[in-house]
């Protein structure tokens, strides 16, 4: 680390004085990729060049850099692939919980862009989850399998019903 700069000496000559020193020392000798040019990918005119070269380095997918809305209804889009591999009906449930929990903290504190997002609605994905589930174990014979004890969903009553009881 360099010491402080003294007031009494300017700025620039500072600097000019401390990148002497380094290159004295040899601090900038064998860099790798000295004397080539900076790897520029993609459209000359694009100013965030760089920007994108560290987000594929990064493996960071450019979802993230979306406004949380619009990263939500992303989620929302891509909820049925999420899904499809799940093994269980709470794990499925599970899942839709996570994400209302994400849109619920959204519409309490909005911010970005003004994009309608409202909760999902856990059994209309866990239905659809059992109608692929059901389809790919449809057998040769062109009939499905009867669906496990544990996929039987019982008659809910409404809790309106439950109330007046």
């Amino acid at each position: 680390m360099t010491e402080r700069k003294p007031p009494e000496v300017s700025c620039e000559t500072w600097i000019d004085k401390q990148i002497r020193l380094a290159q004295e020392r040899g601090d900038f000798d064998n860099l790798p990729g000295a004397g080539k040019p900076i790897p520029r990918s993609g459209d000359v005119d694009d100013e965030l060049w760089w920007v994108k070269g560290n987000l594929r380095r990064e493996n960071v997918p450019l979802d993230a850099l979306l406004p949380t809305p619009l990263q939500l209804r992303k989620q929302i889009e891509r909820l049925p692939e999420t899904v499809r591999g799940i093994p269980s009906e709470d794990a499925v449930r599970e899942i839709v919980h996570q994400l209302n929990l994400e849109i619920v903290a959204w519409l309490r504190a909005p911010s970005g862009p003004q994009v309608p997002v409202g909760p999902v609605d856990a059994d209309e994905v866990v239905s659809q989850w059992r109608a692929k589930r059901r389809a790919v174990r449809t057998p040769a014979s062109g009939r499905p399998d009867p669906p496990p004890a544990a996929e039987q969903s019982p008659t809910r009553t409404r809790w309106w019903w439950r109330r007046a009881r």
